[in-house]
């Protein structure tokens, strides 16, 4: 499936926050915000549970 571009604004501490989590995880800042929302979402009955 094609992602769809989206922008937003972060407070630079979140900004610094967010790439060190992305960094340590070996993910691109999007590719960390993808997966952030998407585990929230499913937590939340948004989206599926994921299959393990």
């Amino acid at each position: 499936m094609k992602s769809l571009p989206v922008s937003f604004r972060l407070t630079p501490s979140v900004k610094a926050a967010l790439e060190k989590a992305a960094a340590e995880d070996d993910r691109s800042v999007s590719s960390m915000l993808e997966k952030v929302v998407a585990d929230y979402l499913r937590e939340r009955g948004f989206l599926p549970k994921s299959k393990k």
